[in-house]
């Protein structure tokens, strides 16, 4: 598809150090920002976010840097064309960056980020044949024998 995807997991969303996750998001997508300016696509995926900035009741522990994280996203989703990074002023507006997210349990995840306007949502379910199609495409270069690929999907 020509697409130049800039990745972070949820790993990078918790740090020692207060702030770094939320400056890592405006880095990446201001990286994928500059990508599109000059004339590709581009766009910001963050797999498994609420493992990374979710709340799971009292059994989580809510951090300084979930509370950044989450309210980054909201501000880049209200704001998609200013990003700044910190300590430094951009006048001129960025393109506006698509993220796409993934994860199990977006219930967990701060209610204004996936309130409406801030978030569309599609939600997958896959079917048989959808989950034949993802073990083929994971075991393709095992050479399984194609009369193998309904075993256990």
């Amino acid at each position: 598809m020509g697409i130049n995807p800039i990745l972070m997991s949820a790993g990078e969303l918790e740090s020692g150090n207060a702030g770094e996750p939320a400056k890592l998001i405006r880095q990446r997508y201001r990286e994928a920002a500059d990508i599109i300016k000059k004339g590709k696509m581009s766009a910001l995926f963050i797999n498994d976010l609420d493992a990374g900035a979710g709340r799971l009741g009292g059994t989580t522990q809510y951090t300084v840097n979930n509370q950044m994280v989450n309210a980054t996203l909201m501000n880049i989703a209200d704001n998609p064309t200013n990003v700044q990074l910190p300590g430094m002023y951009n006048k001129e507006d960025n393109p506006r960056v698509p993220i796409i997210v993934t994860g199990n349990d977006f219930s967990i995840l701060h209610a204004a980020l996936i309130g409406d306007g801030h978030m569309e949502k599609f939600y997958w379910a896959p079917n048989r044949e959808d989950r034949i199609g993802v073990c083929k495409g994971i075991f393709c270069s095992d050479n399984v024998a194609e009369e193998d690929d309904c075993q256990g999907c």
